[in-house]
């Protein structure tokens, strides 16, 4: 199970913008233009290179992953990890340890955006001084422990930190069908409300170019076989021949078909959905509203099929190799052709995503 924080810097490019004689690309899907811009660097949980940086500008994270005690998670979550259901590794540090580590002050955070508060996300608030704002979708549950015995949350979570929980219907922007929040009110950052896999579930969409964005997914998908293939996708970003020629016999037809498959060779070429849904099976789906998650799913397909939007979830195992990690920025992704590398990778028989196959 991939999880990955992502820590964001709000910055500015002092350049006059180059779209008020030629419109930029993702202006067709309602951004407005700026120059202001976030850098973006994604946690490798498992080895971190010592980094020094000002904090003068501000700086949030994205998700926080898995707490370092999840013994002191609320019963209910603690259970698994006492029946070794779930585990860490005894070496496993935390964001908090993580940022120490990389010379990012505590202090210096501003905000935390949980993109919904499922116990990998929200790590331990406690850790983060009272100054930083815990920035929450919707609808986000509230219920704690131990006053609700089934609650997966509990009072060190919120307490001494404003919650600001997000109100969607204040604002007037849109993006690809999907409501938009101005964070810093100068482009750079934007809010998605993408419900579906719980109340409360957000995206979020940082600039990271005048004219190319990273959007961080969460869980609004847990496989990339959920988001693809799709027809304008394969348009902008065709599927390499040799992993065409490959997947002909690697994907099983006794599973997935297409209008080119045929005598036990599948066609990728023709595919014209997504290999995989997200599930409805009452009382075993992630999905708390399975239709809306797809609704919302297939909006951000729509921002995944464009070349100026790289669009990364939490629990891409394709990703592990394929972008690096603090305290490298990601904001170069698009001129270094990342993109190109990563899409078609959990269609790669070795890649850890394959689950294709027969078997």
């Amino acid at each position: 199970m991939l999880i990955t924080p992502l820590l964001l810097r709000r910055m500015c490019l002092a350049l006059p913008f180059y779209a008020g004689k030629t419109r930029g690309i993702f202006q067709d899907f309602g951004i407005p233009p700026s120059n202001a811009i976030v850098d973006v660097r994604a946690f490798n949980v498992v080895d971190l290179t010592s980094h020094k940086s000002s904090h003068k500008r501000p700086r949030l994270l994205f998700d926080l992953g898995v707490r370092k005690d999840p013994l002191n998670y609320p019963p209910a979550i603690s259970a698994f990890f006492a029946a070794g259901i779930y585990s860490v590794p005894n070496d496993f540090k935390d964001v908090p340890e993580l940022l120490k580590q990389g010379g990012i002050p505590l202090a210096s955070i501003s905000a935390v955006i949980w993109s919904h508060s499922h116990f990998d996300r929200i790590g331990d608030m406690s850790r983060f001084l009272n100054s930083t704002v815990l920035v929450v979708g919707p609808g986000t549950n509230n219920e704690l422990y131990p006053e609700f015995p089934d609650g997966v949350l509990q009072a060190s979570d919120f307490d001494g930190h404003t919650v600001h929980e997000l109100n969607f219907d204040e604002t007037n922007l849109t993006f690809s069908g999907l409501q938009a929040i101005d964070y810093f009110e100068d482009g750079s950052l934007y809010l998605l409300n993408t419900p579906g896999h719980l109340p409360g579930h957000l995206t979020l969409l940082a600039r990271v170019t005048p004219s190319s964005f990273i959007l961080l997914g969460g869980d609004s998908f847990h496989h990339p076989g959920q988001l693809r293939p799709r027809p304008h996708l394969q348009t902008h970003f065709p599927c390499p021949a040799h992993l065409l020629h490959a997947t002909r016999s690697s994907i099983s037809t006794d599973y997935f078909s297409s209008w080119g498959t045929h005598a036990r060779a599948f066609d990728l070429q023709s595919r014209a959905e997504p290999l995989l849904t997200l599930s409805d099976l009452p009382n075993a789906s992630v999905y708390a509203d399975p239709a809306r998650a797809k609704v919302s799913l297939d909006k951000i397909a729509t921002l995944d099929a464009d070349p100026d939007f790289l669009v990364l979830i939490a629990h891409d195992q394709s990703v592990a190799g394929g972008i690096p990690y603090f305290p490298a920025s990601l904001n170069g992704w698009k001129e270094s052709k990342w993109k190109e590398g990563l899409v078609w990778r959990f269609v790669e028989e070795d890649s850890p995503a394959f689950v294709f196959n027969a078997v």
